[in-house]
């Protein structure tokens, strides 16, 4: 008789090979990729608390995460074609003369534009080179770390561990990081946009950081 644990783990397999598909390419065998999923699948399953009144896949899915990026941080760099590297320069020298003319940093859309390159292909090469993006050098005075996957665009190549992370955030909460994180606006353009004082966002924002990394980190325990 196959027990709870066991139909549990069964149950979700097919979330290990969603996130696992989001990491080929990256120089790791899909077999390893999957492994590393299953071993997080596991891990989540097995500390899961029900009680605490959220749907599993909200748990388990940075927990997988978690484990298949351990494959990319202890098996050192990722190999990463010739080909991509000269699209990575030529995009972030496009980024820079663009932050230089406008005196911010252009939208997805707008590089897409000045490049030539199509939104798919842009975020493709992103991720491929900088696949995770770090929050925490966008929280002010905290030196603690809270990595998430994060893109770009709404496109994100790992948007289901981020939409995961953001539904557990109040509707105003998701409405403040959308505009500073999603249309890269600044505090000021941001606290205009919701009727409130710049301070009021720069607190509100580290608060909903903050937040979201105690969810993070009690996923990944």
């Amino acid at each position: 008789m196959v027990s709870e644990r066991e139909k549990e783990i069964s149950d979700n397999i097919g979330l290990v090979h969603s996130i696992a598909n989001r990491f080929r390419g990256r120089g790791a065998e899909y077999d390893d990729l999957f492994q590393a999923g299953c071993l997080g699948l596991i891990k989540a399953v097995d500390n899961f608390d029900k009680s605490k009144g959220f749907a599993f896949s909200t748990y388990a899915v940075p927990v997988i995460m978690g484990e298949i990026k351990r494959i990319f941080r202890d098996g050192g760099a990722i190999k990463v074609s010739r080909s991509l590297k000269e699209k990575s320069i030529y995009i972030q020298q496009i980024r820079d003369s663009f932050e230089k003319k406008n005196m911010r940093q252009p939208t997805v859309s707008e590089l897409s534009k000045e490049t030539g390159l199509s939104v798919e292909e842009l975020c493709e090469i992103l991720n491929v080179i900088n696949p995770v993006v770090s929050l925490s050098s966008m929280i002010e005075e905290d030196n603690s770390e809270f990595d998430i996957p994060f893109d770009e665009s709404d496109t994100i190549f790992n948007r289901i561990a981020l939409d995961e992370l953001l539904a557990r955030l109040s509707t105003k909460e998701q409405e403040l990081i959308k505009l500073r994180y999603f249309d890269e606006k600044t505090q000021c353009e941001t606290a205009k946009c919701l009727n409130i004082s710049q301070v009021q966002v720069s607190r509100k924002e580290k608060l909903i950081l903050m937040k979201l990394r105690d969810i993070s980190e009690k996923g990944q325990a």
